[in-house]
């Protein structure tokens, strides 16, 4: 039978429930962030233990504590005059009669009892990962809890996902722990800028030792393909890249240059500039720029300022230090059949079902990969919007685009109050999964990304944060705010995070899954039906 830790003994449904703690229930076993029940005769609510405090019934006691002689008086005083409270906060109750799992409108009576959660109700309300929908993946167990809480790897899907917390807490292993559950469950295809090449190949694992991990290409070969703007880089790592990256300067457009605007320091009228050179010399507009020699004159040629031109000639010829930019073969003509693109690769490969990574290897500044990752994603997801509209004309299921999730760092640099409005990555944000594409943002200073962003991500990885702005920022557009605010500050530095949003019931923390040899067996070692229909097929 349960044991009680406590009761109900006043609360509100915004404010939150005070839960008095039972005498015989040790202190140091209640912690922040603790999933509790309370049972009632009609609902079971679940909360989240957001506060403990300390009280007594008359301030006197404090002046004259006892002994640790006096034994006696200590157990009388403890069971009578001394107590402590923790505040809960009510996330989802559980209506008997129907069993539906319903956001808490209403509050338990005085003196409804609390227990500690049990592992049939974290599996009630988080999910099972060995249900048959192959949905549900476990990311970690709850605090002081031997059992398993899952996000909904479908509903995550849905809308883009944002992982935060600041350096060192772990941000590189729950990434890399989510992209395995989506490519294990195939639930959605990925592409990865992995900007220092450690979610492709094996990467070193933090801590004492000379440990490594295994990398997503490592533990899905047949799933995962390694696009290297660094071959030499790859190689040096133990393997091949599976395409090398080159690209021409016609495939730098205008619009990737607008998210350099902050990391150039462009003034206003030097991408003004851009846009004049662009309109009169169509795709070359880069490398005609770049091939000048008499600034003055070209900027008489185009009406622009010479200083405009200038500065933008110094900022971009930066782009000419990349060994894989190439110069352009023939001028460009929209009438003839180009040949096959990197981008036409990757497309290639995501709407197989193939994941992509592409990596940095040693162009691992801020420009390339702003720059990089611009190029890319735009030309994927103007192909993706050509798709979503062919399979929308046709209504064939066959027609209709595997899930898109882009995985992309530093996401403040894409994603400033800035450069939201005008980079691929703020429409991305903004259309949700419209067109079947949603953004995985990785950072550790959410306050630096776009509060309309940060407001519209659907679910929220949260490790420590200490900066107010960041935890205030993170908490935008979520509800009991005040109440997770405590919960976030208590987090460990590792191996800990706040779950919340749309891929999971209710906020709970959860002492992150181990990224093991364990954890390589589970995601290499399933298969499922559709796995079986498929191997059917390719051997007869």
């Amino acid at each position: 039978m349960q044991k009680s830790i406590g009761t109900i003994t006043e609360g509100s449904l915004v404010e939150g429930l005070t839960m008095k703690v039972a005498p015989d229930t040790a202190l140091d076993t209640l912690k922040t962030g603790k999933f509790v029940s309370i049972i009632c005769p009609e609902n079971t609510f679940f909360c989240l233990m957001t506060d403990i405090a300390l009280h007594v019934s008359n301030p006197d006691i404090l002046l004259y504590p006892p002994t640790e002689k006096e034994t006696l008086l200590l157990s009388i005083l403890k069971h009578r005059s001394m107590y402590a409270t923790a505040q809960l906060k009510p996330m989802v109750m559980l209506q008997k009669k129907s069993g539906d799992i319903i956001p808490v409108k209403t509050v338990p009576g005085h003196f409804a009892k609390v227990f500690e959660a049990t592992q049939q109700d974290i599996a009630m309300i988080f999910g099972d990962e060995h249900e048959k929908s192959g949905k549900f993946f476990r990311i970690g167990t709850p605090l002081d809890m031997d059992a398993s809480v899952c996000i909904d790897l479908e509903r995550l899907t849905e809308r883009s996902t944002g992982i935060f917390g600041k350096t060192g807490t772990g941000k590189t292993f729950l990434t890399r722990l989510i992209l395995a559950g989506l490519i294990h469950r195939k639930k959605a295809v990925t592409l990865i800028f992995d900007m220092h090449s450690e979610y492709g190949l094996q990467a070193r694992k933090e801590g004492p030792g000379h440990s490594f991990i295994k990398g997503l290409k490592t533990l899905f070969p047949d799933r995962v393909v390694i696009f290297s703007l660094d071959p030499a880089s790859t190689r040096r790592r133990g393997a091949s890249a599976d395409v090398e990256i080159t690209f021409s300067y016609q495939d730098v457009h205008v619009d990737d240059i607008m998210s350099l605007q902050q990391e150039l320091n462009l003034h206003a009228t030097a991408v003004e500039a851009a846009y004049l050179i662009s309109t009169k010399y169509k795709h070359q507009w880069l490398e005609v720029l770049l091939a000048q020699t008499d600034l003055k004159e070209f900027a008489a040629s185009l009406g622009a300022h010479p200083e405009s031109i200038a500065a933008l000639y110094r900022k971009l010829k930066r782009i000419e230090r990349f060994p894989f930019f190439k110069p352009s073969a023939a001028p460009y003509n929209a009438s003839v059949q180009r040949a096959t693109s990197v981008i036409d690769q990757m497309m290639e490969y995501l709407l197989r079902g193939v994941n992509v990574c592409v990596e940095f290897g040693n162009y691992t500044s801020t420009f390339c990969y702003l720059l990089i990752s611009n190029m890319i994603t735009r030309r994927i997801h103007s192909e993706y919007i050509a798709q979503t509209e062919k399979f929308l004309g046709s209504q064939n299921k066959g027609d209709e685009p595997t899930k898109l999730m882009i995985c992309i760092e530093e996401a403040h640099k894409f994603l400033n109050p800035a450069a939201a409005r005008q980079t691929i990555f703020g429409t991305i944000a903004r259309e949700m999964r419209k067109y079947y594409v949603s953004l995985l943002v990785v950072d550790q200073r959410p306050s630096g990304i776009d509060q309309e962003i940060i407001s519209q991500l659907g679910t929220k990885i949260v490790a420590q944060l200490s900066d107010e702005h960041d935890i205030q920022a993170v908490l935008t557009g979520t509800a009991n705010a005040s109440a997770l605010r405590s919960v976030l500050s208590t987090l460990d530095t590792k191996k800990q995070a706040l779950v919340l949003g749309h891929a999971v019931a209710m906020p709970v923390v959860v002492q992150t899954r181990e990224y093991d040899e364990t954890f390589y067996r589970d995601v290499q070692s399933v298969v499922t039906f559709k796995d079986i229909n498929q191997i059917v097929k390719e051997l007869f």
